[in-house]
């Protein structure tokens, strides 16, 4: 008798369930439906978890030898490129170089800057050219930008040229707007003075100063800086011009030496 009143109970309950999912309003539902369906994403994430991770660690290896042979080609292309925009800019340079050497009427060897004078390090280069070359001291020594200063010694392969703010270092001088003449020479100071104009001289600062052809070393026109101060000491009539050089002494690579 208790079987028979438990098998009406669960039926009872079975029907029950079925009317209510019938007409049972659906928005009940949803948030069961939803639950019930991502179960299995659930589940599969939770199996395939493990063997994810495996496959990182076998992996591993094969990806960070790849890491380390890109690193070294990014290197090497990067080391490349520094090296293709020192052949442009060095292109550059001698491109200016030999316009200025076809606009000289004089002759003229071209060289490298291979060093400097230790002990004397802002004041004078080593070039690659010497007696072989047809180099003699004295010889002027030039760039695009202009003056850049003498031949001092000389040997059968290189040379030691002063550089024009060496304060042994002179050169009869023209400021180019007045034509006046004086006596330039180098400073400690990496400027030049020019001396010995007359005291009712126009010179006015900005004023270029070229090579003079009563110059015994120097041909004429060649340029040498622009006067960027005036120095006059109360009592005394001389008058000293500061000239800036337009040639930068520091990036000197190529020169050009001017043959006789």
């Amino acid at each position: 008798m208790h079987r028979k009143y438990h098998k009406i109970f669960v039926y009872f309950l079975i029907f029950l369930a079925a009317f209510f999912l019938l007409f049972a309003p659906q928005k009940i539902f949803t948030p069961f439906k939803l639950q019930l369906a991502s179960l299995p994403s659930a589940i599969v994430r939770a199996i395939s978890f493990p063997f994810r991770e495996l496959k990182k660690i076998l992996y591993y290896h094969r990806t960070f030898e790849e890491y380390k042979k890109l690193k070294s080609e990014n290197s090497a292309l990067k080391s490349r490129l520094v090296g293709l925009e020192e052949v442009l800019r060095e292109n550059n340079r001698l491109e200016r170089l030999l316009n200025f050497k076809r606009k000289l009427i004089f002759s003229s060897v071209m060289a490298n800057v291979i060093g400097r004078d230790p002990t004397n390090w802002n004041a004078s280069i080593l070039i690659d050219k010497g007696e072989e070359d047809g180099i003699s001291e004295n010889m002027p020594v030039v760039n695009a930008m202009g003056v850049v200063g003498k031949v001092a010694e000389v040997n059968k392969t290189k040379s030691r040229v002063i550089l024009l703010n060496d304060p042994q270092f002179s050169v009869v001088a023209l400021i180019q707007r007045t034509r006046e003449i004086g006596l330039l020479s180098g400073t400690l100071k990496g400027t030049c003075r020019l001396r010995y104009l007359s005291p009712d001289s126009d010179a006015q600062i900005g004023d270029k100063v070229i090579t003079s052809k009563l110059s015994s070393s120097f041909p004429e026109g060649l340029l040498i800086g622009e006067i960027t101060g005036i120095n006059s000491q109360r009592g005394q009539s001389e008058v000293e011009y500061i000239v800036q050089p337009t040639v930068s002494f520091s990036g000197v690579e190529e020169v050009l030496v001017v043959q006789k």
